[in-house]
């Protein structure tokens, strides 16, 4: 009886099409996620049968919380940090089932179609900081 080996190999093209131009792309900064604070098929989708690992998609937008130091998604009307805008996720985040912690990577800088960004996101709702995020919304 011989062993035969057999070799997968998976490939994925990234789909950014909220990301408008790719200046700021080589200045991303590494964040950890709260995945509990993050809603299923809106901003993340969970691996399946072909898939084992669930991930976080790209262009999801993103906010500190105060008391923990992670991140969950901004929302204007939170009151626990995540009410100031920080950034979009920047390449989808993959994690593996069960987990609670996901690094990611923050896009702070750059051009961004908000008609495109995955969940939403009113442009309007974010209060301009000179030390903040410096995003241009399309």
């Amino acid at each position: 009886m011989t062993v035969q080996p057999i070799t997968t190999t998976v490939e994925y093209t990234a789909n950014r099409p909220w990301l408008a131009a790719l200046h700021g792309t080589d200045s991303t900064e590494s964040i950890t996620l709260d995945l509990p604070r993050f809603t299923k098929d809106v901003h993340y989708v969970e691996g399946g049968f072909d898939q084992p690992h669930g991930r976080v998609l790209s262009g999801v937008p993103v906010a500190r919380v105060d008391a923990s130091g992670l991140y969950g998604p901004y929302d204007p009307a939170a009151t626990d940090g995540r009410q100031h805008f920080a950034g979009l996720v920047y390449a989808d985040a993959y994690f593996a089932p069960g987990s609670a912690k996901v690094p990611a990577a923050l896009l702070w800088h750059g051009v961004v179609k908000a008609a495109k960004v995955p969940g939403g996101l009113d442009p309007s709702t974010i209060a301009p900081s000179a030390t903040g995020p410096q995003i241009r919304f399309l």
